[in-house]
């Protein structure tokens, strides 16, 4: 084999790694959701009290 057959992309190791896949993903779903959630709130307005 030469060289450049045996050379792997960084992309495919990457998707190569269920756990490494599974950490991402579970990462950025927390992320995406945290970070809408506070949007949510802040938009919100003031209750007013009687």
């Amino acid at each position: 084999m030469t060289e450049a057959q045996e050379r792997i992309h960084w992309f495919q190791k990457l998707m190569d790694n269920p756990w490494l896949l599974l950490f991402l993903s579970t990462a950025i779903l927390f992320l995406s959701y945290t970070i809408w959630g506070w949007v949510d709130l802040m938009s919100i307005p003031p209750a007013t009290l009687p």
